[in-house]
């Protein structure tokens, strides 16, 4: 009986462990989280969302609070347009996050950066550029390119002395979605290291619409392996979003599939970076307490636990300290919705905002609990202690169970003392 141990993902001459670690921001897939995947073999990812105030917390660094600052002026202005990133400041904060985290990589795996096109910041191609060269700058081994269809992407860093030699890849959900890739760089005569595929199950942001369950991600993969095959393009395919168990992986490992991607059982993980309480209320979570919804200013539905306290705030745009998702117009649907409701209620009290989120202040507050559709299986991996709260296990044990479980089993982890 195959065990995930049995396969290995192949990059050029080298190998490893067939497990990638997905990147959950904000600062959720911690660096100690990537740093135990690329120890143990496998490749972990580290997000850039909101890099800025990730720096903050891990260097003590003052770049919100420095922006938040300068733009004071504009605080009650609806019109965020003039807000803007300094470009050298969120290199520095890129190189920081990155730099630190490869300096202390150990073992033989490798360690990604997660790149939301999405992340648009009033400067949607100079800001991307830039998150991406520094990246590649402080030495990260490879960049996942995810939340949007990164046309453009690849030309951004085409001149970067790291362009070629770096591992580079791109989630997508269809087939269509990576032959627009392929078209739109093919005179780059560069191709993606890897193709992450995503199905309707994972964690997030989607790559779906509301009709997301009549997709089914072993179908969209095959699909995938095939169009890869018949165009004779020797490119690993990487399997993402539902994937509980090792015998889920071996199922797609053996359908031809390089490796596949997890995030949900790390989400539970003493690395991961959400609050231990939040984590309780993943496992303590039930299959219809998970939703997707459509209140991401993104424009992508989004999977979540719906108790989860964003869901409905009519919190004041805070742009000024982060507005990552302004667009090159400086707008913002939550903007919109927000400045609806404070219309009907000029004193700005008791207003509720249900159709958006301010996605950015409840990530970056761990308000907003976004999660995969198997999280209501979190609870039966760990043990249920004598005051209520469920057991947290460690990323080296989640990630071998993964490697070496058989027959649909979940090890649980060792009693704690």
């Amino acid at each position: 009986m195959k065990r995930v141990d049995d396969f290995r993902l192949r990059f050029g001459h080298k190998e490893y462990v067939p497990i990638m670690v997905g990147g959950m921001g904000v600062d959720i897939s911690t660096a100690e989280l990537a740093l135990e995947a690329a120890r143990l073999g496998g490749i972990g990812h580290i997000s850039d969302a909101m890099v800025n105030d990730v720096s903050d917390r891990r260097f003590d660094t003052s770049f919100v609070k420095d922006k938040t600052k300068l733009y004071k002026h504009n605080i009650l202005n609806t019109d965020k347009s003039a807000v803007k990133f300094d470009l050298d400041i969120l290199a520095e904060a890129t190189r920081r996050h990155v730099g630190a985290t490869m300096e202390a990589k150990k073992g033989d795996g490798l360690i990604f950066v997660n790149c939301m096109e999405k992340l648009t910041m009033n400067g949607p191609r100079e800001t991307l550029q830039v998150r991406m060269a520094s990246a590649l700058d402080a030495g990260i081994d490879g960049i996942t390119l995810s939340a949007g269809l990164h046309l453009g992407s690849f030309g951004l860093i085409a001149e970067h002395a790291r362009f070629r030699d770096a591992k580079l890849g791109i989630i997508v959900s269809s087939v269509r979605a990576l032959q627009l890739f392929l078209r739109k760089n093919a005179k780059l005569n560069r191709l993606p290291d890897f193709v992450v595929v995503e199905g309707p199950l994972a964690g997030g942001h989607l790559g779906f619409g509301l009709d997301w369950a009549q997709y089914d991600l072993a179908a969209i993969t095959a699909e995938v392996i095939q169009y890869l095959k018949d165009e004779q393009l020797a490119i690993p395919v990487v399997a993402a979003g539902g994937i509980f168990t090792g015998s889920d992986a071996v199922s797609f490992l053996q359908a031809g599939s390089a490796a596949v991607q997890v995030a949900t059982r790390f989400t539970v993980a003493r690395e991961c970076g959400l609050p231990d309480e939040v984590k309780q209320d993943y496992f303590r979570a039930n299959e219809d307490d998970i939703v997707v919804n459509t209140i991401s200013p993104t424009g992508y539905p989004m999977r979540m636990l719906k108790s989860s306290p964003a869901i409905g705030d009519g919190i004041r745009p805070n742009c000024e300290s982060y507005g990552y998702l302004l667009d090159g117009s400086g707008n913002c649907a939550y903007i919109t919705s927000y400045n609806r409701e404070l219309a009907l209620h000029p004193d700005g009290k008791n207003i509720s905002v249900l159709d958006k989120t301010c996605l950015c202040t409840q990530m970056r507050n761990f308000k907003l609990w976004t999660c995969g559709h198997t999280t209501y299986r979190l609870k039966d991996t760990t043990h249920r202690q004598a005051d209520g709260s469920y057991q947290l296990l460690s990323a080296e044990h989640i990630f071998n169970d993964y490697l070496h479980s058989v027959d649909h089993q979940v090890a649980l982890p060792a009693p704690a003392v």
